[in-house]
């Protein structure tokens, strides 16, 4: 297929990498013209919007920051819709991969159906890493018959790609992932913070952790970076919170009761209050040693 892509930032990048990898062929725009270059140099060309995607591509990819973002592109001037209607495309699918909430999926969904685009919300989690090898995990709502259509395209970036439901169902199990992995996070963060301050050697504490029930992926992964004092971003502190914001913000409008998304957010809201919203979220760490005066 002829895929075209948007955004390409930290996950942005490797993710349109790999479709070249995978034999599609690969076209680029992106509001900062030198964010193209690493693409262009591995063989995607260029386009002047994301409207000269859609007219050019059988699928187009938007991986951007949040819900507005992700509306510009699809209904802004230039922008998907435009594109599609002006070459009178009927057959396009059009993905969306960033987290943005569900409700808000939906409605650009729907509108995008008015104007005879398809559109599939596929969040992914497996950050950086996952990105770069991938091995990312795909969320897909929308229509199921369009998910099996693009799953070649979706399976060059991922390693388990799976159709949840209707519009806005990869979004609520995103916001799922981002649940566990946020609480995840500072659950692991509190653990080792708690070892070093008892003066016991958070390592060896790690170690026995790994072999019992305590055991998760995030103690392995992130428990090991946050020994060897890695904060470099794989997923940025402003990015989780952006989406716990998203889970409160949907909660509250289902007058649903999450009160550990909540007490996650507000560590987070610390983290990024404190300054280090650039940095990975595994800094709660950092957050929690500042707080009790142990940095």
């Amino acid at each position: 297929m002829k895929v075209g892509f948007v955004g390409l930032g930290i996950m942005g990048r490797p993710m349109a990498l790999n479709l070249l990898k995978g034999g599609h062929a690969v076209a680029v725009w992106t509001r900062r013209a030198e964010s193209m270059q690493p693409l262009l140099t591995a063989g995607a060309t260029a386009a002047d919007s994301a409207a000269a995607l859609a007219r050019d591509c059988d699928v187009v990819i938007s991986m951007v920051a949040d819900a507005p973002d992700v509306e510009q592109v699809a209904l802004g001037p230039q922008g998907v819709a435009e594109g599609a209607e002006a070459a009178g495309r009927s057959d396009l699918v059009f993905i969306d991969m960033s987290t943005i909430a569900p409700s808000a999926a939906r409605a650009i969904a729907a509108r995008m159906a008015e104007r005879g685009v398809t559109m599939l919300d596929a969040p992914v989690s497996g950050g950086e890493v996952g990105a770069i090898a991938g091995s990312l995990t795909i969320m897909v709502g929308g229509y199921q018959a369009a998910c099996e259509r693009v799953r070649p395209v979706l399976e060059c970036m991922g390693k388990t790609v799976t159709w949840i439901g209707e519009s806005g169902a990869g979004q609520v199990a995103k916001a799922c992932n981002q649940i566990l992995t946020g609480a995840g996070v500072a659950i692991v963060a509190e653990a080792l913070h708690f070892a070093r301050a008892s003066g016991v050697d958070p390592a060896r504490v790690r170690e026995a952790m790994m072999g019992g029930f305590a055991n998760s992926r995030i103690l392995e992964n992130h428990g090991q970076r946050m020994l060897d004092r890695n904060f470099k971003p794989g997923f940025k502190a402003w990015m989780h919170q952006k989406d716990l914001r998203i889970v409160l913000d949907e909660a509250h409008k289902m007058g649903v009761s999450l009160p550990n998304s909540a007490a996650t957010a507000q560590m987070l809201n610390g983290l990024v209050g404190s300054g280090m919203g650039e940095d990975d979220s595994i800094s709660l760490l950092r957050l929690l040693e500042k707080m009790s005066g142990r940095e």
